[in-house]
């Protein structure tokens, strides 16, 4: 009895099928393909002595970064078909950052594990390390529209991440592109819309609301417009979302202490959900029904 107990267990083993290759001497592997060499090396806690949970710390938000550089990516993506009149690439671009987003919001909850206790122990040594740097944040908020210009101040030591940033103040943005894309549709698309300073903050314009409030009152004669507003809507409050699992992270965190980066801290972040990206699409809530 015993002994057939034993085999069971020494048989909870799956078995490498024949088919399977393991020889890559010559091949190209997972870990080559991904450069898992250079992936897996590139966290470099700097506490001394290193302190256990730097390395959350750090893997955090490398990987923010990796999706960032996606969300990038697509929102360019998204940009360019609405240049082209492509509604459907750039809806599908937008799908899948929204689904980027979930996973961005949700690593908030595995940062939040750190104690204030644990933080403590190594912050003093990020010096002024700040998420308020990220070059690639910084870039979707450009192409989403909340452009500033005095933010590149931050990158004037990084040639790399300047050239990227001025590239995308002075470019359309996704929003901008958007209303271009509909007045070539043949929607009563305002001038003020279609000429303004790309690269200049977007502020609401209220002549787009009578627009608006037509299209979502009649979503049958134009439903790609209306089915448009609405992914849109879906991206920004996604954005919001990801804002406030940032602040409150940022909160549980550390309290009212300034950031490293010499900001007030949370106070800093909470004013930033005041900024919005499609602001018309939220006021025209008020009228629609009216």
């Amino acid at each position: 009895m015993g002994d057939r107990d034993g085999d069971a267990g020494e048989e909870n083993v799956r078995a490498v099928e024949p088919g399977i290759v393991t020889d890559f001497s010559d091949r190209m592997s997972y870990a080559s393909y991904l450069d898992l060499d250079t992936l897996l090396s590139a966290q470099h806690p700097v506490s001394t002595p290193v302190h256990h949970d730097e390395l959350l710390f750090i893997i955090a938000h490398q990987t923010s970064e990796l999706w960032l550089k996606l969300t990038l990516h697509e929102l360019e993506g998204a940009t360019s078909a609405l240049a082209a009149d492509d509604i459907a690439v750039a809806l599908k671009c937008i799908a899948r950052v929204k689904h980027i987003q979930k996973s961005l919001t949700e690593q908030w909850s595995v940062l939040a594990t750190l104690t204030p206790t644990e933080y403590s122990q190594f912050r003093g040594f990020l010096g002024q390390a700040s998420g308020f740097q990220s070059c690639q944040y910084r870039a979707v908020e450009f192409v989403l529209g909340n452009k500033n210009a005095d933010a590149l101040r931050v990158f004037e030591s990084d040639p790399r991440s300047h050239e990227l940033l001025s590239r995308l103040l002075a470019q359309p943005s996704l929003y901008d592109e958007f209303w271009r894309h509909l007045h070539r549709t043949g929607l009563d698309v305002p001038e003020s819309a279609l000429n303004r300073d790309v690269s200049a903050p977007y502020t609401s314009n209220a002549e787009l609301i009578p627009l608006i409030k037509h299209v979502y009152e009649h979503p049958h004669e134009h439903w790609s417009a209306y089915e448009s507003f609405e992914e849109l809507v879906d991206l920004e409050e996604n954005f919001q979302l990801w804002r406030f699992r940032h602040m409150r992270t940022v909160l549980r965190t550390i309290g009212t202490k300034p950031g490293t980066g010499g900001s007030s801290g949370v106070g800093f972040l909470q004013r930033a959900l005041d900024l919005t990206f499609f602001p018309e699409l939220f006021a025209v809530r008020t009228e629609v029904g009216r």
